[in-house]
């Protein structure tokens, strides 16, 4: 009777004391993309896109985020084959994926920027008339200053290697402005204030969380996404990681519907 009694006792407790397993979101993502995923100096992956995904996660009832890190292009792959349940990494919406992956609402517009000393009395495109202009050799900004190039009057256009030398060049007076992506060099000079993005150039990318291909989650994560954006977390968010209040012209600011072919 009492062996009885004590091991229904027993099993009473550790129904009570052992919690159901957790339900894990599985993402996959390149880490080393600052400022959007990357590890900090305690060694834990941080960022700006790993914030929203875990909100996303816990507002479409996850107990957990599990982040792998993944090389980009192998996000592709791993997110189709179900190894994980989705993907973040400044991944671009576009029509071609589309067609074989599914996306949540854009919360990000990754537009270029012309970014000047605030003392240069630059203020946008339309000063850059007789200036040097600088770029990342091949880049999206570099296509674009080429292209536009005789439609500013920009005397010239310098290459460089990354961000941080095309930077320095432009505080010590080499370059007038900087062509590049506006994620970027918000993110690089949120603490320097002797620099300015003084105009932001639509280029149309825009970036999301990548799920399989018709996957429910996208749908959910949409929905969440939709209420952190009026709620005002998506917004502070982006105070928190680049410095500044997003352009309410933007998807960080605008509600959108999830991308569809």
């Amino acid at each position: 009777m009492f062996a009885k009694t004590f091991v229904a006792v027993f099993m009473a407790a550790a129904a009570v004391t052992v919690p159901a397993s957790a339900k894990t979101l599985n993402v996959g993502a390149n880490v080393g993309n600052v400022p959007w995923e990357f590890q900090d100096e305690k060694g834990d992956t941080v960022g700006f896109e790993i914030e929203l995904v875990k909100e996303v996660a816990k507002r479409i009832g996850y107990d957990d985020v599990n982040i792998e890190n993944i090389p980009f292009n192998g996000l592709f792959s791993a997110v189709q084959s179900g190894r994980i349940d989705a993907a973040v990494s400044s991944i671009t919406i576009t029509k071609k994926r589309l067609e074989s992956v599914s996306f949540a609402q854009p919360y990000y517009d990754s537009d270029q920027s012309l970014s000047a000393l605030k003392s240069s009395g630059i203020q946008g495109l339309k000063d850059l008339s007789g200036k040097t202009v600088g770029v990342d050799t091949g880049s999206t900004g570099d296509m674009w200053a080429t292209e536009h190039q005789k439609e500013y009057g920009i005397s010239d256009i310098r290459r460089f290697e990354g961000l941080a030398p095309a930077m320095l060049d432009l505080g010590n007076g080499g370059i007038d402005g900087y062509i590049s992506d506006i994620p970027a060099v918000a993110y690089y000079i949120k603490d320097k204030p002797q620099f300015t993005v003084v105009e932001r150039i639509k280029t149309g990318e825009q970036y999301s969380i990548m799920f399989a291909k018709d996957s429910p989650l996208a749908a959910e994560a949409t929905k969440a996404i939709s209420a952190m954006k009026k709620e005002g977390f998506v917004a502070d968010l982006h105070e928190k990681w680049f410095g500044s209040k997003p352009d309410a012209s933007t998807s960080t600011a605008m509600d959108a519907d999830q991308p569809k072919l």
